[in-house]
Order: structure tokens, then sequence, then C-alpha cells
């Protein structure tokens, strides 16, 4: 795992690599502030007892947004209300951001997520049924690998 961290807002999390070193050649590279290295400690720990199976939908974690348009950002901040072991589809994400019809813009927003688990976008499903797609390490595979975490079956 890794992350990145602007002031006291994550920036960038990564997860699911086999090394600490390729974590960190994952993530952009920025000089950390020292406030920030106190909020890393806690999240850390919060990161090691979600690894462990303990339940946290990291809600109270700022983010750094400022790379995302206001659609953008409201699509994340929808994704981030959806609870553990529930699911919704990219065009009802869509509708609920006030966009109908823009399931595609979703599912970009949720492909560029730099905050995955704490920005839940494996939750985020096709319509029929299909899991779509993951742009995490491992793609599809990690995705239906947290999903059953939360007692899905695919």
């Amino acid at each position: 795992m890794g992350a990145r961290w602007n002031g006291q807002q994550l920036a960038q999390f990564v997860f699911g690599y086999s090394t600490p070193q390729s974590a960190l050649n994952k993530l952009n590279q920025i000089e950390m502030e020292p406030e920030a290295a106190r909020g890393q400690a806690a999240f850390e720990h919060r990161l090691q007892a979600f690894a462990r199976g303990t339940q946290d939908d990291f809600r109270d974690i700022p983010l750094d947004l400022d790379h995302l348009t206001v659609f953008q950002r409201n699509v994340i901040g929808l994704c981030r209300r959806i609870g553990f072991g529930r699911t919704l589809s990219y065009g009802e994400l869509a509708r609920r951001a006030g966009r109908p019809g823009a399931a595609r813009a979703v599912g970009n927003t949720m492909a560029c997520n730099r905050f995955p688990l704490i920005v839940p976008c494996h939750r985020v499903v096709g319509a029929n049924g299909l899991l779509g797609g993951y742009s995490g390490t491992r793609g599809i595979e990690m995705k239906r690998e947290l999903l059953g975490r939360e007692g899905w079956q695919y």
C-alpha cells in the first residue's frame, strides 16, 4: 500500500502491490508536510485493521479533489456513500449525480479514481449484473475479491 498526502488531505492511495517499493513507484512523489505524517500514521493503522477484516468506510478521510470537475466530485461523493455489501450501477450513480444517461462518464470517473477503498469504486457495477471494469492492481480479479469480502458472489 502507499499513500500520498497534500497537507491533511489524502491526495492518492494505491494498494495490492507485492512490495512497498512497487507501491511507492506507482505514487506521484511529492514532499509531505509534517502535519500530514500524523494523519498518515492513523490512516495506516486503519488500513491494517481493514486488511484483517474490520469494516471501515473511511468517509471521514478528507480527500484532495482539486483535479476533478464538479460532476466528478459529485460522483466521488456519492460513491463514498455506497455502503458495505451494497452496489450501484454506473447508470444509477449517474442518475443520482443529476446526469441520467451519463453512465460512461461515471465509468471514466471510477477508472481514474485515485482513492480505491476510500472511494469504493469496486461497488459500482454494470446494470446487467456484470462487474464492469476495475483499474486497480489485478483488475477485475481484485474487484471480485473486494466484493467477495462484502458477501457478494460473482
